[in-house]
């Protein structure tokens, strides 16, 4: 199953709530990662707050066309929940087919 991001949300700072297609969501701080021309402009908090899941890459993006790949988000996010914390409430719980 590929990775991709369902849902984003602004938290605060640069600290985004990150929700893949495998149900796990994640908190994820882009502060030290906002490196290189395109991300310059995202170092403005009214712009960085303009994020939004692009639905034909399934990723995070931005007006000026910066992204970051679902695995990237993946590797460096804290978990917030996912399945198996959903799993503990739910037992019978069963994952979604792809």
């Amino acid at each position: 199953m590929f990775l991709h991001i369902s849902k984003v949300k602004y938290i605060k700072g640069y600290t985004l709530q990150v929700t893949f297609n495998n149900g796990v969501v994640k908190l994820v701080d882009l502060q030290h990662e906002l490196e290189g021309e395109v991300f310059e402009p995202l170092k403005q908090i009214d712009v960085f707050r303009q994020v939004a899941v692009n639905p034909d890459t399934k990723t995070i993006e931005w007006a000026n066309g910066a992204d970051f790949a679902p695995e990237f988000l993946d590797e460096i996010g804290q978990i917030e929940y996912g399945y198996e914390e959903k799993k503990k409430f739910y037992p019978t719980m069963q994952p979604v087919p792809a």
